[in-house]
């Protein structure tokens, strides 16, 4: 039974944070913990790009959806599949930010426009075994996993109407990147791989600069100090990883390259990998 504790007018039940504030530093510093419980820790979170998976149509889909219903056959690789709004989220936002709509109000746009690629993509999966999972229906997933069913989740908005005002401008600073990293940190998955159409991080835009060099396998640290300007990922996902607890290991590869997922998913150092820390 829990002890119950008076004497300054008010009844506390006794634990180390009563009659604290929790808005204080020192206090919030004091319940620091090295790792929380990782829930999915043999789940990898695999993310498609909506612009550079999504868009190219066919050419880009059908391979990769057949290589991920080969991936399926290996029952020892679990995974969650994330996805992009693509092209789509672009215009809903230009349209949005003509209208004068609230911040948190264009980020609920964009979890509409990535719910329609859930359902493009699980309707070429679905006679192999998959399903659109609700938002935010994260305790489904020990279901899904033993049914041998592929759940697929949209990435975005991750603070829905709670979207912090942007620094600058009026766009939601966290995108489909950041939102699925906080998934995979949440529930402490293995690792989240990222879908793109590029061999993985460069220190500058390939697609603009010849001269573009390819981090192969870099810290998060190291990367911190030399962060490229033009990121293929949100640049807000690795501000909040630095403070992260449980996630180590994201990687990047080429979704137009067939094998490279697979190898991925597999553990293999392939495309760009990005640890927490030096091993």
């Amino acid at each position: 039974m829990s002890e119950l504790v008076g004497g300054d007018g008010r009844t506390h039940i006794n634990s180390r944070l009563m009659r604290e504030s929790l808005q204080n530093r020192d206090v919030l510093s004091n319940t620091d913990s090295e790792h929380d419980i990782q829930i999915f820790p043999d789940v990898s979170l695999v993310s498609i790009g909506g612009q550079s998976i999504f868009d190219r149509g066919k050419e880009a889909i059908l391979p990769l959806v057949a290589e991920l219903v080969e991936i399926k056959k290996d029952r020892g690789l679990k995974m969650v599949i994330g996805v992009g709004g693509g092209t789509r989220v672009r215009h809903t936002i230009s349209i949005a930010v003509d209208l004068g709509l609230p911040v948190g109000g264009m980020a609920q746009l964009v979890g509409a426009m990535e719910e329609l690629n859930a359902i493009l993509l699980n309707t070429l999966l679905a006679p192999h075994g998959s399903m659109p999972m609700q938002r935010d229906h994260f305790w489904d997933l020990p279901l899904y996993f033993d049914a041998g069913i592929t759940p697929i989740a949209i990435s975005v908005p991750p603070y829905h109407f709670w979207e912090p005002p942007p620094d600058a401008g009026h766009l939601p600073m966290h995108g489909s990147d950041f939102g699925l990293f906080q998934l995979a940190e949440v529930l402490g998955m293995k690792q989240v791989i990222f879908v793109k159409d590029e061999d993985g991080l460069y220190d500058k835009d390939p697609k603009q600069h010849a001269d573009a060099k390819k981090f192969d396998k870099i810290t998060l640290a190291e990367l911190m100090t030399k962060l490229p300007d033009d990121n293929i990922l949100d640049r807000e996902l690795f501000h909040a990883w630095q403070t992260a607890k449980n996630l180590k290991r994201i990687v990047i590869v080429n979704g137009l390259k067939h094998g490279q997922l697979t190898r991925a998913l597999r553990g293999e150092d392939v495309g760009t990998v990005i640890v927490k820390e030096a091993v």
